[in-house]
């Protein structure tokens, strides 16, 4: 097995060659956003939350802290500070990975496995929201519907960053760009 400095490297790297957007923060490699969708399958679908990661020292045999930075209506997501409830992904993690093997790293499973699982299948007996789990058991229909109206109201793409950028001025220009650039530069000869 590899040192924890460079699974952390590779990890990180399997989660930003993923089809996830990933932002670090900061230059380190312990603290990253990465912009997460709702399963297709769920209330949360069409939702788009920025989560953040923090990779502890002791990672991978410690798990990853991870919460949501945009609010979402879950009964195992606190509403105020988006944190999850670590008991939930403590249960599931392994530090377990095998270089042969083409398998995907423990923090891609964590938006590709254990994200999805908690959004799919929330647990209304262990709660660090206890009005959404209240209401799950109470109503879920009413509590569907609550999950969709947070989704309609904090988790498009623009409330948790994901807009997609504009064309920098970085960027190649068109034939077309560059003609009416040099006509405005060139402006009238001189006499």
């Amino acid at each position: 097995m590899s040192s924890p400095s460079k699974r952390r490297e590779m990890d990180l790297m399997k989660l930003m060659m993923s089809d996830y957007k990933v932002e670090m923060i900061n230059d380190g490699m312990q603290e990253f956003y990465v912009y997460f969708h709702g399963p297709t399958e769920s209330p949360y679908h069409g939702g788009v939350w920025r989560i953040r990661v923090e990779l502890p020292d002791a990672y991978p045999y410690k798990s990853p802290s991870i919460g949501f930075i945009n609010k979402i209506y879950h009964p195992n997501v606190d509403e105020m500070s988006g944190s999850v409830c670590l008991d939930v992904i403590n249960q599931t993690w392994s530090p377990m990975f095998d270089v042969d093997i083409d398998v995907l790293s423990d923090l891609v499973n964590v938006f590709e496995v254990f994200l999805p699982q908690l959004l799919l299948y929330p647990n209304p007996s262990d709660p660090l929201n206890g009005e959404a789990a209240s209401l799950m058991m109470r109503d879920r229909t009413a509590y569907e519907q609550r999950v969709k109206e947070y989704c309609e109201k904090y988790a498009k793409p623009e409330d948790a960053g994901a807009v997609e950028e504009e064309q920098s001025s970085d960027e190649e220009l068109s034939e077309d760009d560059y003609a009416s650039s040099d006509e405005a530069v060139a402006g009238q000869p001189d006499p």
